[in-house]
């Protein structure tokens, strides 16, 4: 087969039709010529014979005429005809006899055949001549292997048959002759292909080379090459060709590049999404998958379907693969923990217009937090009802009881006056509390920075819960480290973390305990100031959600002892506010420790 390689390119395959249809023409010329000659030649031939048997016969006439009675010729007559056709009809090869009508030589042009004079000749021509028919023509091969051409034609005299010319030429010249011919004409033939092939090439290589640039062309674009050309030659059609092809590789380049730019764009976008998006086939297994639908559901999607990455029913999957849209909520176990994440999934199928659904979109919302919004929302807005409603409830029932007759009773009419006085400040503390935390979540509260005494801001919280230090022999310690003094502070936002800290530190702190109150500079520079106590602590179940509004680790305790659930909140935006962070830190039965850190700002330098 490698054999054949050369042969299967376009120049050779032109060069071979050519030629064959060349050689084809020429064979067909030759055969017509070679045969029109050959006919014309033979014809002529024959003709000459007998142009040659007609002037013997007119000749022979006469003499024949002169034979006597018995038939016999005189020797004068036979030496006459023997002299004529030997003088007249002497060409090599060819023999010519005279008979007389019974069939006998009279005379032969042959010298070796003078034997013959006198002898019948028994051709069955020279029968049909001495019969009187004129066409007597036949090609004969010699025992030489020579071609001859035989004549025989009667000589009439009066209207009778009185003998016969017999002529045998060879035609040995003739086709020799013809053998040169057929050279020639082979010699020509070859020629004119050797001509014909080498012009052939020429002419082909007019019209592959374009083509092979055309091929080059199109594997340079197969390989994303677009910035070769292909050159124009000319107008005509492969020219056209040509410039075609290049405006397509133009085309083709920016149809390209178009695309490669949206995909890189939709790569982008699915990259960077906050959803995850997963992408399947028509028989919905995940052929793409975004990175937050990785973080969503781990490594390993690709190839699973994605009822087993989301852990599903396959009947939405299977709806969606038939046309219909679906949204579905699934929660996924967090590892090591009680907690679920909340996801929206939202199945949408892939159309395509000339094949239907060809495959299915999965969008993952990640709703967990917004989840635990909405829930906060409405525990707040139960928690907010529930405070009011119970100091309402109490001021109604005793404005009740002061309108049944209480009045009439000072000394109880007195107390029922102070229990409504007293939850009617509950009510106000609970409003403004909440005022507050709703200008921290607005942005309106604006913070009052002045320079602050750390160790005068201390010692004051500390004197401001003096009594209550007092009734329950609580021990108060305030440390500042030394070269700590002025910072750049909200005093009085300050003053009320403190005094939340502090008031909180004393209602669970157990009778004759501790409280330490420390300021100093950590590492990072910042300001730190921790208020530790030896109260009764926070179970670790409920650290997490300490800083919550109106959440309360003992909730009867809490509210008895007047608190209203939210200054801890309230701390912690008040510390977020000065660019600082609040933690709490406690173990049951030991103590809570709080930490509020807070950049440092001296005096002189810029407020954050």
């Amino acid at each position: 087969m490698k054999t054949l390689l050369p042969f299967r390119t376009i120049q050779a395959k032109l060069i071979i039709m050519v030629l064959l249809l060349i050689l084809i023409a020429l064979q067909l010329i030759g055969v017509y010529f070679i045969s029109t000659m050959k006919s014309s030649l033979i014809n002529s031939f024959t003709q000459n014979l007998n142009r040659q048997a007609q002037l013997l016969m007119a000749l022979a006439d006469s003499a024949i005429s002169q034979q006597d009675k018995s038939g016999n010729v005189e020797e004068s007559t036979s030496a006459e005809l023997n002299q004529l056709v030997g003088n007249l009809f002497s060409n090599s090869g060819t023999e010519t006899q005279v008979l007389d009508s019974s069939g006998r030589v009279l005379a032969t042009s042959l010298e070796e055949h003078q034997s013959y004079v006198g002898r019948k000749n028994t051709s069955l021509l020279v029968s049909r001549a001495l019969q009187g028919i004129n066409d007597n023509t036949e090609e004969i091969i010699d025992s030489d292997n020579v071609r001859k051409k035989v004549i025989a034609q009667p000589v009439v005299s009066g209207g009778k048959v009185i003998g016969a010319v017999y002529i045998v030429a060879s035609m040995k010249e003739l086709y020799e002759t013809m053998e040169r011919v057929n050279r020639i004409f082979v010699t020509g033939m070859l020629l004119a292909l050797g001509l014909t092939a080498l012009l052939g090439i020429l002419i082909a290589g007019t019209i592959t080379q374009p083509i092979k640039a055309l091929t080059r062309q199109a594997a340079a674009v197969a390989e994303g090459r677009f910035e070769e050309r292909v050159p124009v030659l000319g107008d005509d059609e492969i020219g056209q060709l040509s410039t075609a092809f290049n405006e397509m590789t133009d085309r083709l380049s920016e149809a390209l590049s178009v695309n490669e730019e949206e995909k890189e764009k939709l790569s982008s976008i699915l990259s960077n999404m906050s959803d995850g998006v997963l992408a399947t086939d028509e028989i919905g297994r995940v052929i793409v998958v975004n990175r937050r639908a990785q973080a969503m559901l781990g490594e390993g999607a690709i190839g699973k379907t994605v009822s087993e990455c989301l852990d599903i029913d396959k009947a939405p999957i299977a709806e969606t693969l038939g046309g219909k849209e679906s949204i579905l909520l699934i929660q996924r176990p967090l590892s090591q923990s009680e907690d679920h994440l909340l996801f929206r999934v939202t199945l949408t199928p892939i159309r395509r217009r000339d094949k239907g659904v060809v495959g299915a979109i999965a969008v993952l919302q990640d709703v967990t937090e917004s989840e635990k919004l909405e829930q906060s929302r409405r525990e707040f807005v139960a928690n907010v009802s529930h405070e009011l409603r119970t100091p309402l409830t109490t001021i109604k029932s005793y404005a009740e009881a002061l309108d049944d007759g209480a009045l009439e009773e000072p000394p109880l009419a007195e107390r029922f006056v102070g229990v409504i006085r007293s939850e009617t400040e509950r009510m106000i503390r609970l409003v403004t509390d909440l005022l507050h935390l709703s200008r921290f979540d607005s942005k309106q509260a604006q913070l009052r920075r002045q320079m602050t005494d750390i160790a005068e801001m201390m010692e004051d919280v500390v004197d401001r819960f003096s009594l209550q230090l007092r009734q329950k022999a609580i021990t108060a310690k305030v440390q500042v480290d030394p070269g700590l003094e002025k910072a750049w502070l909200d005093r009085d936002g300050i003053d009320q973390v403190l005094d939340n800290l502090v008031s909180n530190a004393i209602k669970y702190t157990l009778d004759g305990g501790s409280i330490h109150l420390a300021a100093r500079l950590n590492e990072a520079g910042q300001l730190s100031v921790t208020v530790k106590d030896t109260g009764i602590g926070i179970p670790k179940k409920d650290l997490e959600r300490i800083f919550e509004r109106f959440y309360r680790v003992d909730k009867a305790r809490s509210r008895s002892m007047g608190g209203t659930g939210l200054g801890l909140s309230i701390a912690r935006e008040i510390v977020r506010a000065h660019g600082g962070h609040i933690a709490l830190d406690s173990e049951p039965g030991v103590g809570t420790t709080a930490t509020v850190t807070l950049p440092y700002v001296q005096e002189g330098g810029e407020a954050p």
